[in-house]
C-alpha cells in the first residue's frame, strides 16, 4: 500500500501552452535514477493519482515532474493551475525498472525519448553515476514542434559537461526545424539517418537501446529495431538489447 505524503509546489514553470513542470519539496525516501512516484489532487473527494517520472537526479532534494495537459484530464489540467505554496500529494517511495543497473554490459546506450518521457534519462544523466562503463551515449528527443524542446538547454549543458561522451539529437516530427532530424524514429531507424548522424552503429553486439515515450513509438521501434537491426527485448531471465518503459 502506497504511503502518501504532502508536498509543496515551489515552482511552476509552463514551457507552452500544454507543457509544465513542477518542482516540489517533499519528505519522500531515496530514489534511483529512471524511477518514478505517484502524485495526486483531492478532487470532488477523490484522490486522483497518476505516475510520473523524476526529472531531478536523486542528489536533489528539489524533486522536479514534467507534465502535458491531457485535453479533460483529470488530473494535468488541475496540476497545471497549482502555484508557490500549493499542496499535492506524492508516494514517499518510487518504483520502476527503469534504472542503469537493469542495463547489461554494453559498449553503447542509446537513450530515445519522446514527449515529457525525456524525464527518466534527464535524471539518469544529472546524477551521473554508473555511466562509466559506456563508451557513448546518445540522448534523442522526439517531439511534434521545435518549440516543445523545453529542456533543450539542460541537454547541452549535459552534452558539454560530458566532454564528447554524450551525444545530444533532437527529433521533430511535424515542422523542419535546422539542427534537428525530421520524422518518426522508427523510420529514422530504417533509413539509417540516426546512425548517420551521431556515426555510431545500431550494432545488437555493441549497444543497448532504451526506450521510453508513447505506447506507439515504443512498440514500433521495438519491432523495428528487431527486423532490421537484429535486436531483441532485455528480460532478466534472457538478456537481451532494448529495455522500455511507456508513458500512460
Amino acid at each position: 500500500m502506497a504511503n502518501w505524503v504532502t508536498g509543496n509546489v515551489v515552482e511552476a514553470k509552463f514551457w507552452t501552452e500544454s507543457l509544465f513542470s513542477l518542482v516540489i519539496n517533499a519528505p519522500i525516501k531515496p530514489f534511483t535514477a529512471g524511477q518514478y512516484a505517484k502524485l495526486a489532487l483531492e478532487i470532488d473527494g477523490e484522490r486522483i493519482q497518476r505516475a510520473y517520472s523524476y526529472v531531478n537526479a536523486p542528489s536533489d532534494n528539489q524533486l522536479e515532474f514534467y507534465f502535458v495537459i491531457v485535453p479533460n484530464g483529470k488530473l494535468s489540467p488541475k496540476l497545471a493551475q497549482l502555484q508557490p505554496g500549493d499542496e499535492l500529494q506524492i508516494t514517499d517511495e518510487a518504483t520502476g525498472f527503469f534504472v542503469l543497473d537493469e542495463i547489461p554490459e554494453c559498449q553503447n546506450l542509446w537513450m530515445l525519448s519522446t514527449g515529457t518521457a525525456i524525464g527518466p534519462f534527464l535524471s539518469i544523466l544529472q546524477e551521473g553515476k554508473g555511466l562509466e562503463r559506456f563508451k557513448n551515449i546518445v540522448l534523442l528527443h522526439a517531439v511534434r514542434y521545435h518549440r516543445d524542446l523545453s529542456y533543450l538547454p539542460l541537454m547541452k549543458k549535459l552534452e558539454q559537461q560530458y566532454q564528447g561522451k554524450l551525444q545530444i539529437v533532437t527529433v521533430v516530427s511535424r515542422e523542419h526545424a535546422e539542427g534537428s532530424l525530421q520524422g518518426r524514429v522508427p523510420a529514422l531507424i530504417e533509413n539509417h539517418a540516426l546512425e548517420e548522424a551521431v556515426g555510431i552503429p545500431l550494432s545488437p553486439d555493441t549497444c543497448h537501446v532504451m526506450l521510453c515515450g508513447n505506447p506507439e513509438m515504443v512498440r514500433d521501434t521495438r519491432d523495428m529495431l528487431k527486423n532490421s537491426h537484429g535486436m531483441v527485448k532485455h528480460l532478466r531471465r534472457k538478456p537481451g538489447h532494448i529495455s522500455s518503459e511507456q508513458y500512460w
